[in-house]
């Protein structure tokens, strides 16, 4: 086994050009922690937050980066149980990514952190699972009690997490309908499952959600863009309706439109899926057992995007991810 290894770190924030690949020590597990011998990486637009300095929390420089990973478990912790060593796995993002990363060729990673990839997924599906579907299930789910009668509407939906809303929403018997800025997306969106795509830049959100839904609006909206669109997601919501804003994705400010929400009775939520989800573990486990149930039963297949990346074209996957050209989620490869 190498002595050494390559990991991604950034040494100030900015843009993808800050990311470095660097040889370090081959890295051993301290208590409660395992090293997994990395096959795959699921990239999280976090990540770019984190990389330019606007995530929630600042990165303590120079900072290790990736929330999601897939592999092998090599090598454990004093205190961790010795029946983990050889398994595939992959983790949540259950912990602040100033403690720990996952791009590289090994990641040290906390081992509540760690689920087995399913018999039926590959590495790359298995680090595709937990930050999309777990995020959306906690908000329209767990929180929204999505129902088969309701209508929710997915804006950036051919995200990995927006792909993964529709899915659930499906499997719900629910109405889906998805929001794509261009045409391009419309035919794929649709076989993904969408019942209705709206192409934001040749229809009129407000004015198709109204004809979709018979006057009616979406009870559930789900929302990672904010910025001065949630005013029209608010005349697009249904009397009572709830706005999940899971999301930075715009750069410009978000006005409250505190009209729209007092006329029709809205309920407009910041979610944060890490300590509402990841980082609690009564609702880790609930989401848990439920997407691996799906998954069991052939009803949730997480889609990956076709790039293809290495871990030394990590920047270039940056740069594609902000692009918003991805369908799915992109995994890169050491």
């Amino acid at each position: 086994m190498s002595v050494t290894v390559r990991i991604v770190r950034f040494h100030e924030t900015g843009p993808s050009d800050v990311l470095k690949v660097e040889t370090v020590p081959l890295p051993e597990p301290a208590a409660g922690e395992v090293r997994i011998r990395v096959k795959a990486i699921g990239l999280n637009r976090a990540e770019v937050m984190w990389r330019e300095g606007s995530y929630l929390i600042q990165p303590d420089l120079p900072a290790q980066i990736g929330f999601e990973a897939a592999g092998d478990v090599e090598a454990i912790g004093p205190d961790v149980e010795s029946n983990w060593l050889g398994k595939r796995v992959s983790n949540m993002p259950s912990f602040s990514p100033n403690m720990y990363g996952a791009y590289g060729d090994v990641a040290i990673l906390p081992v509540h952190a760690l689920s087995e990839i399913p018999d039926t997924l590959s590495y790359e599906q298995g680090t595709a699972i937990w930050a999309p579907y777990l995020t959306a299930y906690g908000s329209l789910v767990r929180i929204g009690h999505l129902d088969k009668n309701d209508t929710v509407l997915i804006t950036a939906a051919s995200s990995s997490t927006g792909l993964a809303a529709i899915q659930i929403v499906n499997t719900i018997g629910a109405q889906a309908i998805a929001t794509t800025r261009k045409a391009d997306k419309k035919g794929t969106l649709l076989a993904a499952g969408a019942d209705h795509v709206i192409v934001t830049s040749e229809e009129d959100l407000v004015e198709r959600i109204v004809e979709l839904t018979e006057g009616k609006g979406a009870r559930l909206i789900y929302d990672p863009v904010a910025g001065p669109g949630l005013e029209s997601l608010a005349r697009a919501a249904a009397i009572g309706g709830t706005i999940f804003e899971y999301g930075l994705l715009s750069p410009a400010p978000t006005p409250y439109p505190l009209r729209t929400a007092l006329l029709r009775q809205l309920t407009i939520r910041a979610y944060d899926a890490a300590p509402e989800m990841f980082q609690t573990p009564t609702a880790r486990k609930e989401g848990k057992a439920w997407l691996l149930k799906q998954i069991s039963e052939g009803r949730i297949s997480p889609i990956i995007d076709k790039s293809k990346f290495k871990l030394c074209d990590i920047a270039s996957a940056h740069d594609y991810m902000e692009s918003n050209t991805q369908f799915g989620k992109i995994v890169l490869t050491p």
